[in-house]
């Protein structure tokens, strides 16, 4: 009994460590992520999507497949988000994970990413990043009102 006890723990042990490396990983390919963006090194910066990846921006309107964010990114010299928190998840089979980290902007102040990363042939890639405003509770009903206001505008050709 104790020799199976023994392989059962080694195993369990033996998954949390690869979790751990795998977790060293991913956080590796955002950490890429954020400073191929700050020096507007968009060839490193693209080679870390999927083929199929999306960039879900900020604004409602911004669900951009790479091609069309390869257009935008061209278009800039880059931007700057720090990671001063990060949390990665990965599920059972360890082939997808998921994060969310918060991220400081000067212009912007607190932000979030999340997103989802595949384990490829060639390393994770990410599949999904999203970057979103938090907004604190004690504000949300103002700033949501600012949105639907802004919206209607929009709707009826206001600007």
């Amino acid at each position: 009994m104790k020799y199976i006890y023994s392989i059962v723990i080694a195993f369990v042990l033996s998954l949390n460590s690869v979790h751990a490396e795998d977790k060293a990983n991913i956080s590796a390919v955002l950490d890429q992520l954020h400073d191929a963006a700050s020096k507007a090194d968009w060839p490193r910066y693209f080679a870390l999507y999927t083929d199929d990846g999306v960039f879900l921006g900020t604004d409602a309107g911004e669900r951009w497949d790479k091609p069309t964010f390869k257009a935008y990114a061209a278009q800039s010299n880059g931007w700057t988000y720090t990671m001063t928190e990060r949390n990665i998840d990965l599920t059972p089979d360890g082939d997808h994970a998921w994060f969310d980290e918060l991220l400081v902007n000067a212009k912007y102040g607190t932000s979030r990413g999340t997103g989802i990363l595949i384990r490829t042939p060639s390393g994770w890639k990410i599949a999904q990043y999203h970057l979103v405003f938090p907004i604190p509770n004690d504000l949300a009903e103002g700033i949501t009102q600012q949105i639907q206001t802004f919206e209607a505008r929009q709707k009826s050709g206001q600007n």
